[in-house]
């Protein structure tokens, strides 16, 4: 990474804590973008070429790990079916939930965080779904491409809501979990588990669905 690559990088990260710190004070409604870039120390403009939106300060790593699994997805050997990457990816995840688990307090105290504010935000429970749905629109058009499909094949559709939805399923699952203030020591362990038993759910309905590799069919 070159010099004016680290400058754009380390002032993306400063904007980006300074308006996580200031929406963990504040509540998310009650902080405009002027404000994060005041205390930020660069102007507005600044903070609306890293960020289109105030949404965006704050859900730019979910939106990044989407795009993350539709990149694993993609760069599956020839024959792995869909629902095998994707569950690789999700289970690799090595986010908030692996450094609370490996009993990081400041991971715990950020998670609490996190949903705390979310939890208080219509705004921001709106966007978390919207950036869902465009994760499984971006899913859905890479299946719908490698498997040819045409406009009245839902099975891209299908296929890539399920996968999103189990995601966004073991979101709501977390959230609830730190909500409720229960002893999360086990909450990454219960997670692996549950994330198990879902795609066990979705295998028989998806389970050679979009193998990838020359010569596939969507010929019943």
């Amino acid at each position: 990474m070159g010099l004016r690559e680290l400058k754009k990088e380390q002032t993306r990260q400063l904007i980006a804590d300074t308006a996580f710190r200031l929406f963990a004070d504040r509540g998310f409604e009650k902080v405009s973008v002027a404000q994060i870039a005041r205390e930020a120390q660069v102007a507005e403009a600044t903070v609306f070429n890293y960020f289109p939106s105030k949404e965006d300060l704050f859900y730019s790593r979910l939106e990044a790990f989407g795009a993350r699994l539709t990149e694993e997805v993609s760069a599956r050997a020839p024959g792995e079916p869909v629902i095998a990457a994707f569950r690789r990816a999700l289970m690799a995840e090595t986010g908030l939930l692996a450094q609370v688990e490996a009993g990081n307090s400041e991971a715990l105290a950020r998670l609490r965080t996190v949903s705390r504010v979310v939890d208080a935000s219509p705004a921001l429970r709106a966007r978390e779904q919207q950036a869902i749905t465009r994760n499984a629109e971006a899913l859905a058009a890479l299946l719908a491409a490698e498997t040819s499909a045409g406009g009245d094949d839902l099975r891209p559709q299908v296929a890539a809501n399920a996968l999103l939805g189990l995601h966004r399923a073991l979101i709501d699952y977390v959230r609830r979990r730190v909500l409720a203030d229960q002893e999360l020591t086990g909450l990454a362990a219960d997670v692996r588990k549950l994330t198990s038993a879902a795609f066990v759910l979705l295998e028989d309905g998806l389970r050679d669905y979009a193998a990838a590799g020359p010569g596939y069919s969507l010929a019943p």
